[in-house]
């Protein structure tokens, strides 16, 4: 069993054979770091290596940054190795292959050895999608949900949340105090509109939290534009999703809200997402799902666009700001505010 790393730098090419099973030989490295987590780092390794070892993969391991391991050290980084060992095998969302996954330990160190799925790109948050790879996302995410849709052995499993009512009481107070926090660090770029809902949301977290229990799946969570890579196909996109760290059982139109709420320019989503409801919906009938209807689901995707401000305004007030990320957060909460409004999401507040 290869060991966890206390920093990128102590891979080495023994390490690496080890965490692939001892399956051949390694004898050189080349270390480049990807992606735009915030959690956690991501390097691409690539290597001079005999069969059947690849001549690449992503090693993904605890954040560098101190605030950033800090935030990743509760459940997030035992989200994601769980998600790979115990779950990605009994969902149909494409997903890296994971060759190794080990951790986290008492310092918050992890480690996971995945595939590198280049040439696939990663979605860019502020910037948007197409229409083509905004349905190949739904229709993905569908195969997160359907075949756990409803599976009560999901809360036999340790790590996996739920969210109690301690803990929603934990998130509301939490929420409350980083939405004063995120208003005032973005006073200069967000509405007086936006403001409102963000202050009006976040006493009511709790509560938003906790109602519709049913129907449950598991949820990504943070299922947006950064966390999918995307491959061109000759008509429609391959997507592949990444980034396991918020997990949990829940309602799942939380993430197709979420997802549509933030990574669609609003034009763009006004346009489409009905046809996008659809394809997830069709998508989520073919994986065995038969007692949802439309109508259930378009109410889920309304009542779930405060996904939305409460991972945005979570992650911003945790995390160190960077401009790109300071930039991906106004888009976000922006994006997800619109949304609440013309959806009259507000109304489906439990309160």
């Amino acid at each position: 069993m290869a060991a966890l790393l206390d920093r990128i730098e102590d891979l080495t090419p023994d390490w690496l054979v080890g965490a692939l099973g001892n399956r051949g030989m390694v004898e050189a490295l080349q270390v480049s770091p990807v992606g735009t987590g915030q959690m956690a780092d991501s390097f691409r390794i690539e290597m001079d290596a005999d069969d059947p070892v690849p001549s690449s993969v992503i090693v993904k391991m605890q954040a560098a940054d101190e605030l950033a391991r800090q935030a990743g050290a509760g459940s997030a980084y035992r989200s994601e190795v769980g998600f790979y060992q115990d779950l990605a095998s009994t969902v149909a969302i494409r997903t890296p292959r994971c060759h190794y996954a080990a951790g986290p330990d008492t310092d918050a160190r992890f480690v996971l050895v995945l595939e590198d799925m280049a040439p696939a790109q990663q979605g860019d948050q502020i910037a948007g999608c197409a229409l083509t790879e905004a349905e190949a996302a739904v229709v993905n995410l569908a195969g997160l949900h359907g075949p756990r849709w409803c599976d009560p052995t999901l809360l036999e499993l340790p790590w996996l949340r739920r969210v109690s009512s301690v803990e929603a009481q934990f998130f509301q107070t939490t929420l409350s105090d980083r939405t004063a926090i995120f208003v005032e660090h973005y006073k200069d770029r967000i509405s007086a509109e936006d403001r409102e809902i963000l202050l009006g949301f976040a006493p009511n977290c709790g509560a938003w939290l906790l109602a519709r229990s049913q129907p449950f799946a598991l949820v990504h969570g943070d299922y947006r534009l950064d966390n999918l890579l995307f491959t061109a196909g000759d008509s429609v996109p391959s997507v592949a999703a990444v980034d396991w760290q918020t997990l949990e059982v829940g309602n799942p139109g939380r993430d197709l809200a979420y997802f549509l709420g933030n990574s669609l320019l609003p034009s763009e989503r006004r346009a489409h997402e009905q046809a996008l409801i659809v394809a997830y919906h069709d998508a989520l009938t073919a994986s065995g799902v038969s007692d949802y209807t439309l109508e259930q689901c378009i109410e889920d995707y309304r009542f779930g666009q405060f996904q939305g401000p409460l991972i945005t305004v979570l992650a911003a007030a945790s995390l160190t700001h960077t401009a790109r990320g300071d930039d991906m957060f106004v888009a976000m909460c922006t994006r997800a505010c619109e949304a609440i409004r013309d959806l009259d999401s507000m109304d489906l507040l439990p309160g």
